[in-house]
């Protein structure tokens, strides 16, 4: 049985080879780095992706959407609309589109900041970025 007044929500930076992960805590104020999902099919991903909404019961999901600065589609959208598809299929809450412009150039940002080298090790980058992209959507709630 799911807590009517918990506000967890997952997201996802969705890439071909990896899909980066984050939770927010039950209050829905702070984002945290969850996993990165390294697969080798989509179908693959999928049930991981189901395994985790199963687990966490979220409220809602947030995708990262590439934008491009000037605010129009990447080429990439038509992709995460796909991936996005899927999740539905899965989940009856809300999904939302959030601009991820720049969340892994902050993402790595946040890893140099401690001193830390990015390497070989992009899933930390990717699981980085679905913190950042996360945060933003729940600091957009708190400034409405």
């Amino acid at each position: 049985m799911t807590n009517t007044h918990d506000k967890t929500v997952l997201a996802f930076d969705y890439g071909e080879r990896r899909i980066g992960v984050a939770k927010s805590d039950p209050t829905g104020l702070i984002a945290s780095a969850l996993e990165t999902i390294e697969t080798k099919s989509s179908g693959e991903a999928i049930k991981r992706i189901e395994y985790l909404l199963l687990t966490y019961h979220p409220n809602a999901v947030v995708v990262g959407y590439p934008l491009l600065a000037s605010g129009d589609r990447s080429a990439k959208c038509d992709a995460v609309d796909r991936f996005i598809g899927r999740i539905q299929r899965l989940f009856t809450g809300p999904v939302y589109k959030v601009d991820e412009y720049d969340s892994s150039l902050e993402a790595a940002a946040i890893v140099h900041a401690h001193g830390k080298r990015i390497g070989k090790d992009k899933k930390r980058i990717d699981r980085l970025a679905a913190v950042v992209i996360l945060q933003r959507y729940l600091d957009g709630l708190y400034e409405r």
